[in-house]
């Protein structure tokens, strides 16, 4: 019997895979920002704005924020060969796809079990990224590749077609429970419902009444796929397959392929309730009323298509970051629109939204307005240029385009700028590895527990409760050289009952003298651990090695 061979997708270096550091965040809050005063109920003030290095940056977030985001966007560079004045977005191939593979890996971690990723990209990398991200995600949790008309008129100057449209891949972290929103009815949706229904029902006090406007939906199944469909193909029959008698006396059956919606039963019922028609002379193929009146409160289903004149193009984009920074404005928007539609499809209000490639900050300026928490991302220069402006204009209310009258918003709420702290450890002038000495005590408490996967949580009483793992699992972090005498009483105070794990620069005595403690030396039991000191994983790097091709795998050149 032949074996089946499982081909993936690899390519130069696709082994190599950095050991982050989980860095921790400070929040400078000279550069945070909020409302002068509370606009609404609903006014939120935890949103973040982080400035550093997005690998790290998402390292940062895991501990906290795992299984809690419930949409990511992200708008990663393209990778098209062109020069950008805020990014390099030429990266040879190769490593574009370890970056990717390297930040999808944690957003996943980060995402909710009904949460969902949604990418935006173009022609250049869009087909590597979808089966990087069947293998990361499961091809099961792809759920479509949306098309965005970016541009609505040809390039005169195009070699060869004029590229008008980026793709938006959409994956959920399980499909089989993620369900999208629904986008809010317009007069062009309703419009549809032409038809006026020609019974009256009467109502429990025995008065007429109409049933409104109507449109007519098509009455017929596909037996060709889903369920129905594979039923039908093992044994050639299916209940709903029968003949139905219209009121000018014709026989009617479904077309071939295809079997009706509704049971026989069911038919009948609708027929009798005036909610099936058969046209004017009663001679047609039966229709669905589909009443207007029914549909209250009801949005409408994506599709995958989307039309510049729903969601924006790139030149709207250009002209709504224009007004927060004329002298410069950012090369690469997207317009506010467009992050309407994915976050009205992937979120609700209050939900976590996150976005490590914020460029001109659209993603949390839309969410704000929103009602969304967000998680910005940023380490270019214009975090500070563009974002924060832009995101002062929302907050104070003075920010008039982009989706502003849409969603009736008029100001509030607010966020917290944040950095990536310095790496913990670094090397002196003798070249050895030694605690930065830009961490204070604080600082290297909350450090020491994001490394050792304990959360930071200091006693204002109990010096050495510094975080906890458990209700009874605690960590104490020093620099001290800690004496017997010194561990056999943190010993005794922590007791029979609890344990502790001691973070030290040296220590006395065996570390297994005391059962309740775990002792520990800083560097030395974490040099392994991570890549200390390395505080660029952006696209900026040099070209990795050539790692050999495993057999049964597609090399890409």
């Amino acid at each position: 019997m032949a074996t089946k061979t499982k081909l993936e997708l690899t390519w130069i270096g696709k082994d190599v895979r950095p050991k982050l550091e989980p860095r921790i965040l400070l929040e400078d809050s000279a550069k945070s920002y909020h409302a002068k005063h509370q606009v609404s109920e609903n006014d939120l003030f935890d949103n973040r704005l982080i400035f550093g290095d997005n690998l790290l940056a998402l390292k940062a977030l895991e501990q906290e924020f795992a299984g809690k985001i419930k949409c990511v966007f992200i708008d990663p560079p393209y990778n098209t060969g062109s020069a950008f004045k805020q990014y390099d977005d030429g990266v040879e191939h190769s490593i574009w796809l370890s970056l990717i593979r390297d930040r999808l890996e944690i957003m996943r971690r980060l995402l909710k079990e009904n949460g969902s990723l949604w990418i935006t990209i173009d022609d250049s990398e869009c087909h590597y990224l979808k089966v990087l991200c069947d293998e990361i995600f499961g091809r099961t949790n792809f759920v479509a590749n949306c098309v965005w008309q970016k541009k609505s008129s040809p390039q005169p100057n195009a070699v060869w077609l004029s590229d008008s449209h980026d793709h938006v891949l959409v994956y959920a972290k399980d499909k089989s429970i993620w369900r999208p929103g629904r986008l809010d009815r317009t007069e062009e949706h309703d419009s549809i419902y032409r038809h006026s229904d020609e019974w009256d029902g009467v109502d429990e006090n025995g008065k007429a009444y109409g049933r409104g406007p109507w449109f007519p939906g098509d009455s017929t199944a596909s037996l060709r796929g889903g369920q129905r469909g594979a039923q039908f193909a093992r044994t050639g029959q299916s209940p709903n397959l029968y003949e139905i008698t219209a009121p000018s006396g014709r026989k009617i059956e479904p077309p071939a392929g295809t079997c009706w919606r509704f049971s026989k039963e069911r038919m009948q019922e609708m027929i009798t309730a005036h909610r099936i028609t058969f046209g004017k002379g009663g001679n047609n193929r039966p229709c669905v009323k589909r009443f207007l009146s029914e549909l209250e409160g009801k949005g409408v289903v994506a599709m995958t298509v989307w039309h510049y004149k729903d969601v924006g193009e790139n030149r709207v984009a250009a002209q709504e970051v224009k007004s927060f920074n004329p002298s410069d404005p950012f090369t690469t928007p997207k317009p506010e629109r467009l992050i309407n539609r994915v976050l009205s499809l992937a979120s609700d209000p209050g939900d976590w939204v996150l976005d490590s490639f914020a460029g001109s900050g659209t993603t949390g300026a839309v969410a704000h307005k929103m009602g969304r928490r967000w998680i910005m991302v940023e380490l270019g220069e214009h975090c500070h240029t563009h974002i924060i402006p832009r995101l002062k204009k929302v907050i104070d209310g003075e920010d008039a385009g982009g989706i502003t009258k849409a969603v009736d918003w008029k100001g509030g709420g607010g966020f917290r700028y944040y950095r990536l702290a310095p790496s913990l450890l670094e090397k002196d002038q003798w070249d050895r590895w030694v605690i930065n000495p830009e961490f204070n005590a604080a600082m290297l408490a909350e450090a020491a527990c994001k490394l050792e996967g304990f959360t930071y949580a200091p006693s204002d009483s109990i010096y050495w409760m510094q975080g906890y793992s458990t209700e009874r699992d605690f960590i104490y972090v020093t620099t001290q050289n800690l004496s017997a005498d010194q561990l056999a009483q943190l010993s005794d105070e922590v007791g029979p009952e609890r344990s502790l794990l001691v973070l030290c620069s040296a220590f006395r005595g065996r570390a297994d003298q005391w059962p309740n403690l775990t002792v520990k030396k800083i560097p030395k039991q974490v040099l392994s651990r991570c890549e200390w000191a390395h505080d660029d994983y952006s696209l900026q790097v040099e070209n990795l090695p050539k790692a050999p091709a495993k057999p049964g795998q597609m090399e890409l050149l």
